[in-house]
């Protein structure tokens, strides 16, 4: 009997991703909530929106210079992946958050930033994550 619960809910969890996964489409920019179109044109001035995609739950952007950008259906934005030479804008990173890296690290830049549970998953440029609350104090450093 559990070896049929077990089949019976991993089917379940198959049929449901491989929904969601069809509804996937490609999208102009026009077509993402108002908040994303904002955030893409307010802090990544001269960038493109080179390939956008919208699902049931979140929009994902790519930029030319080749960051990604994960927002939810409502236009705020869950992760920021740039590359490793580009610098996610300081105006979108939590003060706390800026502060520590610029005190703690000097000479490198916040490549990537994700909001989590927690608070904040942060890449820095010499290939250490930092783990943030949601007040931006320090929890954990990998590398």
């Amino acid at each position: 009997m559990k070896k049929v619960k077990l089949f019976f809910a991993m089917f379940v969890v198959l049929v449901v991703s491989a929904v969601v996964m069809a509804f996937e489409r490609p999208v102009s920019i026009t077509n993402l909530p108002a908040g994303a179109q904002a955030f893409v044109t307010t802090h990544f001035k001269g960038q493109q929106v080179f390939f956008a995609e919208k699902n049931f739950f979140e929009c994902e952007c790519h930029l030319s210079n080749g960051t990604q950008i994960d927002f939810s259906n409502n236009g705020d934005w869950k992760k920021i992946d740039c590359n490793d030479f580009e610098i996610v804008p300081a105006s979108v990173i939590p003060a706390p958050i800026k502060h520590f890296v610029q005190a703690n690290f000097p000479g490198c830049f916040v490549n990537k930033i994700e909001k989590k549970f927690y608070g904040y998953s942060v890449d820095i440029s010499n290939d250490i994550e930092l783990k943030f609350n949601k007040q931006g104090a320090l929890l954990r450093m990998d590398d």
